[in-house]
C-alpha cells in the first residue's frame, strides 16, 4: 500500500475563495472513482500552480525525476526526432500525488497508450463570443443533430469549466488523427454553412464576428483537452463537468465548482455509458465524405 505525504496541506490555492490544497486533494479523492476511466492510460499534462493561482503557474508535460517509481509513465514520440516521458494517472494514489504538487488543472490526451495513434474520442471545443453562451447552446445542438441523427454516433456533452462546451464523441480506436480530424472538420464546417452567422471555424479572433468557433483542431496527435472533472485555475474553482443533454438548457459554463460538485457526483453520472457508446467511424467518414 502506497503510503502519501501531504506537504503544506494548508497553502492557499484559491485565495479569494480560500480554496486550500488540502480542499484540492480532497475533492480529487472523492471524484476519483468517476475521473479515474478518462485519465487511466492516457499522458497526462499537468497545470501546476505551486504558489495559487494568482502566482505564475506552468504546464509540465515531461515526468519529473523525483516522481516515486510507483507512478507510471509513458515514452511518446513528439516531433521527427524528440521523445517525452509523461505521466500515465492510473489510480487514486496518482491522483491524489499530482493534486500534492498543485496540479489544479489535468488535461489528457485523446489517445490511450495502447494504440499511442489512434483516438478514442472526437472533440469538438465550443468557444463563444463573449456573453454568448446561448449560441454555444445552439452550437452544441446543431452538432448533436448531425452527430447522432445522419451519422449514428453518440454524443457527450461538458461544460469546460472555463466560457464554452466540449462535445465528445467516443469512437473505436481504429481510425488514424489524421483521418479522425478531417472528419471533425467536414462536421463543422456542415454546421457553419449550414449557420453561417452563428458558427465559425475561422481560427483567428478578429474574423469570427460574433461568432461561435467550433474548434476541431484539437483532433491531432499529442494535442490534449481538459479532462473531465478537473478543476480549472480560475476564480471560484470551477470545474469541467460533464452534464446530461436535458440540462444543457439550465447550466452556465461555471456553474459547477469544487464546493457544490461533490454532492453532485453524488446523484448523478451523466457519462456512465461513455465507453459502451464506441463505435467505429469509417461509415460517418464515408457519408459525410459523399455529402460535402
Amino acid at each position: 500500500m502506497v503510503k502519501l505525504e501531504i506537504s503544506h496541506p494548508d497553502k492557499v490555492l484559491f485565495p479569494k475563495d480560500k480554496i486550500t490544497k488540502k480542499d484540492l486533494i480532497d475533492y480529487y479523492q472523492r471524484v476519483s472513482s468517476l475521473m479515474l476511466p478518462h485519465l487511466k492510460d492516457r499522458p497526462i499534462i499537468m497545470q501546476r500552480y505551486p504558489n495559487g493561482i494568482q502566482k505564475q503557474g506552468f504546464i509540465q508535460k515531461n515526468i519529473s525525476d523525483f516522481f516515486p517509481s510507483w507512478i507510471q509513465s509513458i515514452s511518446v514520440k513528439r516531433q521527427a526526432a524528440s521523445k517525452g516521458e509523461l505521466v500515465l494517472c492510473q489510480n487514486k494514489e496518482t491522483l491524489t500525488y499530482l493534486a500534492n504538487l498543485a496540479s489544479i488543472s489535468l488535461h489528457t490526451w485523446l489517445s490511450k497508450k495502447s494504440k499511442i495513434d489512434c483516438p478514442d474520442r472526437i472533440i469538438f471545443d465550443l468557444d463563444p463570443p463573449k456573453g454568448r453562451f446561448d449560441l454555444v447552446r445552439q452550437a452544441a445542438r446543431a452538432l448533436r443533430e448531425i452527430l447522432e441523427k445522419e451519422l449514428k454516433l453518440k454524443t457527450f456533452i461538458m461544460t469546460t469549466g472555463s466560457s464554452g462546451l466540449h462535445v465528445v464523441v467516443p469512437i473505436k480506436p481504429n481510425t488514424s488523427f489524421d483521418e479522425v480530424r478531417a472528419f471533425a472538420k467536414l462536421v463543422a464546417k456542415r454546421i457553419c454553412e449550414e449557420n453561417p452567422k452563428l458558427f465559425t471555424i475561422q481560427i483567428r479572433k478578429n474574423q469570427r464576428r460574433g461568432r461561435v468557433f467550433i474548434d476541431y483542431l484539437r483532433n491531432a496527435y499529442a494535442q490534449h483537452a481538459i479532462a473531465p472533472y478537473s478543476a480549472r485555475a480560475l476564480k471560484g474553482a470551477p470545474i469541467a463537468t460533464p452534464i446530461s443533454w436535458e440540462e444543457l438548457s439550465k447550466v452556465q459554463p461555471q456553474s459547477f465548482h469544487l464546493k457544490n460538485m461533490p454532492a453532485r457526483i453524488k446523484k448523478t453520472n451523466p457519462w456512465v455509458s461513455f465507453y459502451k457508446s464506441s463505435k467505429s467511424i469509417q461509415s460517418a467518414i464515408k457519408k459525410i465524405a459523399k455529402d460535402s
